[in-house]
């Protein structure tokens, strides 16, 4: 069910009239009422239905024609979406999302459907289409369900569902109006808020049942600096899975500036050099670079078809001795962490590259069989409409021994990147090719001029073997993750320096 409004302002006692309402928008069949009604009144009203007869009649269903391993997942989605823009309120969505996904697997082969209309009927329909396209093999004996924990690495303070419509609009107005007052050069803002509480529950013929609620916030500020006929957007972005408590503390506010602080920094830009160079990325979201070009082609499914830069390399030495790459679900409320991933399976930190040797892949439920491998809780997807595969979840190049200050000073010349925008990779080969959004010349040490245009080019292990220094400042940026589905990610490094990568840029080298 969706619900937009796009005129000039907000029309406020709707926008809560309609929350209210979509809130207790439930579909149900008989044996799920029950649930339903209990969960409405309290909490969210996302709680998920929960009736562990009916999970045990849909995975019998899902592997009655052969296979052997079925799930079934389900999941409520609340959402709301504001933009204010030019000092206006332009639009806002309240979405509400339902339904369930059956796999089943049989040797290679998946057998996926869902439904969006939560009834018995048309569950078990959707087990008996999985089974159809998965059918073959002796089927398994599915375990009966039983309800399990996990830990939570997820704590709410103030719960979204507790927090008045005008406090979300405050926030973005402060943010906007501060994104304004940093310099006058400043002539456009905008701000962007984003929420949502997602219900899961998983159900497996291996006996799990696994229900949790996890709330997302996402904030994007960007700015729009002009002077002398030049021009910069900034762009910050601020998301965790958390309460409203994220804005404590004027964050917001700070991260406006932080946008403005680009937009006017970039203003003096000159176009940037171009050829081989030492380059210097500063610590945060450079961290894509890595996640981008070294991350997808750890994922196992590429691994399991025995293709990418990385097949058949564990144990072995892939890159400079300074560098370490993990992949950790259980950071605190990071945008990445959940309890399990979609699959059921318990969060852990992987580390994916120790001291340059290739440690481990990341999986789901199938590719570990496939490759013969633990399951590392990396099975994402980005719905129930769509199943389960390998994905990342917070990615980082993991902190090192060297001061930030000391990386910049040893380096004579070369490129110090600030902030990295867009880019393509080949999942395959590691090729990739990224714009900078700010960066800087390097001369005698030192941060100079910026520069615009500059892009960087290379291959996964070109980089990673071409890292001679890592700092102790791992900081970390959120993002969202494109592989045919898209997932919620972090992205993180310290400083760190790549020796001799190729830069493009619209002048000669130096």
């Amino acid at each position: 069910m969706r619900y937009r409004i796009l005129d000039g302002g907000i029309p406020r006692r709707r926008f809560l009239e309609l929350g209210l309402k979509g809130s207790f928008v439930l579909a149900a069949g008989p044996s799920l009422l029950k649930s339903l009604g209990a969960a409405q009144g309290r909490g969210s009203g996302v709680a998920t239905a929960v009736d562990p007869g009916l999970f045990n009649r849909v995975l019998r269903k899902g592997l009655e024609k052969g296979g052997d391993f079925a799930e079934v997942y389900l999941e409520k989605r609340i959402s709301r979406t504001i933009l204010l823009e030019e000092g206006k309120f332009k639009s806002a969505i309240f979405d509400i999302s339902r339904g369930a996904g059956v796999r089943v697997l049989s040797g290679d082969k998946t057998g996926y459907a869902y439904t969006d209309e939560l009834t018995d009927d048309k569950i078990l329909r959707a087990a008996e289409t999985a089974s159809a396209i998965a059918r073959g093999g002796f089927p398994a004996k599915p375990v009966d369900v039983k309800a399990a924990r996990r830990p939570s690495y997820i704590t709410v303070r103030v719960p979204l569902q507790d927090v008045a419509d005008e406090k979300r609009l405050d926030v973005m107005r402060r943010t906007h109006q501060a994104a304004l007052d940093y310099d006058k050069r400043i002539v456009m803002a905008s701000v962007s808020y984003y929420d949502e509480i997602r219900g899961r529950t998983i159900a497996n013929s291996e006996g799990l049942l696994f229900t949790d609620e996890l709330p997302l916030l996402f904030f994007i500020i960007q700015t729009l600096g002009t002077a002398g006929g030049a021009s910069h957007m900034g762009r910050e972005r601020i998301s965790a899975h958390s309460g409203f408590e994220l804005f404590d503390g004027g964050r917001a506010e700070k991260a406006a500036r932080a946008c403005a602080r680009e937009s006017i920094a970039m203003l003096q830009a000159k176009d940037a050099p171009a050829g081989k160079m030492d380059v210097v990325m500063q610590n945060g979201w450079g961290g894509v670079l890595v996640h981008e070009a070294v991350g997808h082609p750890l994922e196992a499914d590429n691994i399991a078809k025995k293709i990418g830069s990385f097949t058949g390399k564990l144990g072995k030495k892939v890159a400079s001795p300074v560098f370490n790459m993990v992949d950790d679900g259980t950071l605190p409320g990071f945008r990445g962490t959940t309890d399990v991933d979609d699959e059921g399976t318990p969060m852990k930190r992987n580390v994916l590259i120790k001291d340059g040797v290739l440690q481990k892949y990341m999986t789901d439920i199938l590719s570990a069989r496939q490759i013969k491998t633990d399951r590392t809780g990396n099975g994402r997807r980005e719905s129930f409409r769509n199943r389960p595969i390998p994905r990342m979840t917070n990615t980082f190049i993991d902190k090192g021994t060297s001061a930030p200050a000391d990386i910049l000073a040893s380096t004579k010349s070369g490129l110090y990147v600030q902030g990295l925008s867009g880019g393509s990779v080949n999942d395959v080969t590691g090729v990739f090719n990224f714009t900078c959004r700010e960066a800087y010349l390097i001369e005698n040490g030192r941060k100079t001029q910026p520069v615009k245009g500059a892009t960087l080019i290379g291959s996964c292990l070109e980089v990673i073997q071409g890292v001679d220094a890592v700092g102790d400042d791992l900081d970390f940026g959120p993002g969202i993750c494109g592989k045919g589905q898209s997932a919620e990610v972090t992205a993180g490094q310290p400083t760190v320096r790549l020796r001799g990568i190729n830069v493009g840029g619209t002048r000669a080298a130096r």
